[in-house]
């Protein structure tokens, strides 16, 4: 590689940070970054980076592990398990979406080819930016979220025939398409078989025996070169890189080695498929654009509102009804990743003119562009449109919890019905207690009241489902689920209805304590403070200390809040971004006073800390920590003072510790 090729990345790497850093200020996609990034770096743009053939391979790779990871997700006894999403309704609007936008291309002239390479790219939707955007509006377990979810694996998957089929068109006329998809098919059927077959047999030996190596790096390498060598095969035989690529993941996803090779080709995968968005936005001509913005807008509008129709028809003609209907249409209205994918295939193989595809390119980037607002707004564009079933639903399901609810008092009503709400249901089960749960997983709720548990599906983040369930009524209420979001809805509504209530909250750590606290939970749970004080509990008591101590101890604990184990200091895997979660709450910090800090010889209450919303929990001198100082203590110079506050407090405390005499 020489110098100019090395500089080029390096710009490109350069800009991506700065850009994906950008864009994650204002909540947007990571896509979008890097499409902007090729537009302006590009050589319609800014022409700091050539559109060459080794960034372009650099970029197929990229789409090469995408693909090789959606193969080791891809599990024939997972999607049977979901079969009606993925099978039917993703089955269904694949075809149909392909099929209606191909057949509206042939109607405006374009050639059979032509057109079932565009219905085909405008098929596909962005998995990236509806999954990560409903996890963020906590819909993903919601039934919208879950169709479209399920619609969305079954494209992903489809991808695999479309690789198959887009190279066989080239330079084929008319007359000898049938003929060309046909040897094409059955080519990539040959090759399929023969793959999986060879996988199964070698591959799990194969396997075992570099894991007894007990070497990662030799690990990760195996795994490269498979998914490569898969790859070349196909490319070899006339099909596309990403096509062996997704076979490899696919055969590797059926053995015991697939997470540990889905988090080795990780970072692969981000980078190069970053660059691979990159090289897509350095394809559109800016300079073009004006000519071509009307169509570019009318075909992005068109698609977006022609999928939104479609997909929202064809749930309803599968029985789903017209609120969940529109709203999963709505979501998955867009473009793609793999939209951008099949586009980049057809361009390569010249199937499509070079004005077709800049406006099909800037038609998928504009699309793509809407979906944050469209997905935020989704509930309530289908609400407007919906209204009437809407209510009718949620009256429905009102009055199947209040069904449910009919003859509790003084009950306990548990938000989700996962493991930990389940093990909360055990013991209120053995106290002949009566309880009545809430939980958003249809296949749960159906198989619990199968057993006979008294579980209901519906959303606790609505007061009129928790009134239903028995609110007024209800003794405690307990959110069991790690949902903060989700929690500080319920916690304001229920306070206003029910400020007597008590409100037992169960969370990850002790980040959002307090604010849990404010909203209304009168005791937060946080799990990891709670492991700590069951593992000291059962040290304490291996090293024959008294239970009754050991029993006050852990009492004090939780009078105090857990106070004491809050009071930790973070080290860097804590604070990092990519590394660890960073950790935006209170911690200790230590700073130790020079001999010309304004501080020495002054008592504590006289720095008067506390207006930084600071504490000073311990001072250690001459090698004595001495914990809670009294606020007349003398400060002596070289103390080493345990500060505890938020992050920003500290900082300010530690420079008003540390001022110069003057």
């Amino acid at each position: 590689m020489n110098d100019s090729i090395l500089i080029e990345i390096l710009m490109l790497l350069a800009a991506a940070v700065i850009a994906v850093a950008g864009f994650r200020r204002f909540h947007l996609p990571p896509i979008l970054a890097y499409l902007t990034v090729g537009v302006i770096v590009g050589p319609y743009g800014l022409a700091l980076v050539s559109d060459t053939e080794d960034t372009r391979l650099l970029a197929e790779f990229g789409i090469v592990f995408l693909l090789f990871t959606v193969g080791l997700e891809f599990s024939l006894s997972q999607l049977m398990a979901v079969k009606k999403e993925v099978l039917t309704m993703g089955g269904a609007q694949v075809v149909l979406t392909t099929a209606l936008i191909g057949s509206v291309a042939w109607l405006f002239g374009m050639s059979p080819v032509e057109a079932f390479v565009i219905g085909a790219v405008f098929a596909m939707s962005s998995t990236a930016i509806v999954v990560k955007q409903l996890a963020e509006q906590l819909e993903l377990g919601s039934r919208h979220g879950r169709l479209s979810v399920g619609i969305l694996l079954f494209q992903d998957v489809s991808v695999a025939p479309f690789l198959i089929i887009i190279p066989a068109l080239t330079g084929v006329d008319d007359v000898s398409v049938s003929d060309q998809l046909a040897g094409a098919v059955i080519k990539g059927g040959i090759i399929v078989i023969a793959m999986v077959a060879v996988g199964r047999w070698l591959l799990r030996p194969l396997f075992h025996e570099i894991a007894r190596s007990r070497s990662s790096e030799l690990f990760t390498l195996t795994a490269l070169l498979f998914a490569l060598t898969a790859a070349w095969v196909t490319h070899y035989s006339g099909l596309s890189l990403a096509l062996g690529a997704f076979l490899a993941g696919m055969m590797l996803g059926e053995t015991e080695f697939r997470h540990q090779v889905e988090v080795d080709i990780r970072p692969f995968r981000d980078v190069l498929l970053g660059l691979f968005f990159v090289t897509i936005g350095m394809m559109l001509n800016i300079g073009l654009l004006p000519q071509i913005v009307l169509w570019v807008l009318l075909l992005a509008l068109a698609i977006v509102l022609l999928k939104a129709v479609l997909i929202s028809v064809l749930m309803r003609l599968l029985g789903v009804n017209s609120g969940v209907a529109v709203r999963t249409g709505i979501v998955l209205s867009q473009g793609g990743e793999f939209g951008f994918a099949l586009l980049s295939l057809a361009m390569g193989s010249e199937i499509l003119g070079a004005q077709l595809s800049q406006i099909m390119l800037a038609a998928l980037i504009f699309s793509m562009i809407l979906t944050p607002w469209l997905i935020k707004y989704n509930g309530t564009i289908a609400k407007y449109l919906c209204s009437e079933s809407y209510l009718q639903n949620r009256a429905q399901l009102v009055q199947e919890v209040a069904q449910s609810a009919r003859t509790l008092s003084g009950h306990t009503i548990i938000c989700g019905y996962g493991r930990i709400g389940q093990n909360i249901a055990r013991f209120l089960d053995q106290e002949n207690r009566p309880y009545l749960a809430l939980d958003l997983d249809p296949l749960r709720v159906k198989v619990a009241r199968e057993a006979g548990e008294p579980v209901i599906y519906g959303d606790s983040a609505h007061i009129e489902i928790l009134e239903a369930a028995g609110l007024m009524q209800a003794r405690v209420l307990v959110i069991s689920f790690d949902d903060i979001y989700a929690a500080l809805k319920i916690l304001p509504q229920v306070q206003k209805a029910r400020p007597d209530m008590p409100v037992l909250v169960r969370t990850r750590d002790d980040n959002n304590l307090e604010r849990l606290q404010r909203a209304g939970a009168t005791e937060v749970i946080p799990e990891t403070l709670e492991a700590s004080l069951m593992l000291a509990s059962h040290l304490l008591l291996l090293l024959e200390v008294p239970t009754a101590d050991i029993i006050r101890h852990v009492e004090h604990v939780r009078h105090d809040r857990y106070q004491i184990l809050r009071e930790v200091f973070y080290g860097q895997d804590d604070m990092s971004v990519t590394g660890g979660p960073y950790v935006p709450g209170r911690r200790l910090h230590s700073v130790t006073l020079s001999a010309h800090s304004s501080a020495v010889g002054r008592r504590l209450d006289e720095i008067d800390l506390a207006a930084l919303h600071v504490s000073v929990t311990a001072i250690r001198r001459h090698g004595i920590r001495g914990q809670n100082p009294a606020p007349d203590t003398l400060l002596m110079a070289s103390d080493t003072l345990v500060l505890y506050g938020g992050a920003d407090d500290l900082k300010r405390a530690e420079e008003r510790l540390n001022r110069t005499q003057s």
